[in-house]
This record gives structure tokens, sequence and C-alpha cells, in this order.
């Protein structure tokens, strides 16, 4: 008990970092369906899933994820009825970093769709991965 009163700033520290560690690690910054951009591979090759890239139209000719489709977060609600045929099939949404397309999940998700998941780090986490990516026109 001497010791805890004796040192009772760092006991402090200690369980607060503790706490912050917990709380980062049960709410993911990439939403509960962030994927890494190995788990994303294996979500395209496997179940064919469709890549929905919701960067800005100059952003996305700089450089995307083959095959991906580029509907800008800020129009996405208004485009959704594009997507309606792959409302069952996995959605891989990506941006830059993961931030934008955490957002668009919960959009597409009011909207119906089920199957949605968030490259965890965009874009970013996805180069440095060394996964292909495609320049140029837009799809």
């Amino acid at each position: 008990m001497e010791f805890i009163q004796q040192n009772l700033i760092l006991i402090a520290a200690a369980v607060v970092s503790g706490a912050m560690l917990l709380f980062t690690t049960i709410r993911r910054p990439g939403g509960a369906n962030a994927l890494s951009p190995t788990q994303a591979t294996l979500l395209i090759n496997r179940e064919d899933a469709q890549v929905i890239d919701v960067r800005e139209a100059d952003e996305y000719v700089s450089g995307h994820l083959p095959e991906s489709r580029n509907f800008p977060a800020g129009k996405l609600a208004e485009r959704a009825g594009e997507l309606d045929k792959f409302k069952d099939t996995p959605l891989i949404l990506v941006c830059q970093s993961g931030a934008r397309s955490s957002g668009a999940c919960k959009t597409l998700g009011k909207l119906g769709f089920t199957k949605l998941h968030n490259l965890d780090g965009g874009i970013n986490a996805w180069r440095a991965a060394g996964l292909p990516v495609k320049k140029g026109s837009k799809k």
C-alpha cells in the first residue's frame, strides 16, 4: 500500500495509457470492416469484390487500384443508384488514407448496401505493400 501512495502519478499514467491502448484496439480507426491490403486482395480474388475509389477524379487519375471505379465521396449518395447492382456484392471502398472511405461505408450502409469494407490505410497502405497501381483513365 505504501508503494501505491508513493508512486501514485506513475500508476495513474500506467492506467491511463493502458485504457487508451484498449480503446484504440476495440475501436479500429478504419471502422469495423477495415481490411488490410492483403485481405482486400483475397476478397477481390475469392469473392469478386468490387473496388470503389471515393477520391476526387484528379486523385484517382494519379494512381488507383486496378479495376476500381471512381465515385467521389461528395457525390456518392446521389450516384449510389449506379451501384445498386452490387448491393449484395462485397464492396471495398478506398481513399487516400482510409478516412473518407470509412465515412463512405456509413453512407452506403444507410442506403442498404450490406457487404461494405474499408481499405485500412487507403491507397497509401496499398502502395506501401508493393501492390500494383494503375494510372490514367477513369472508369
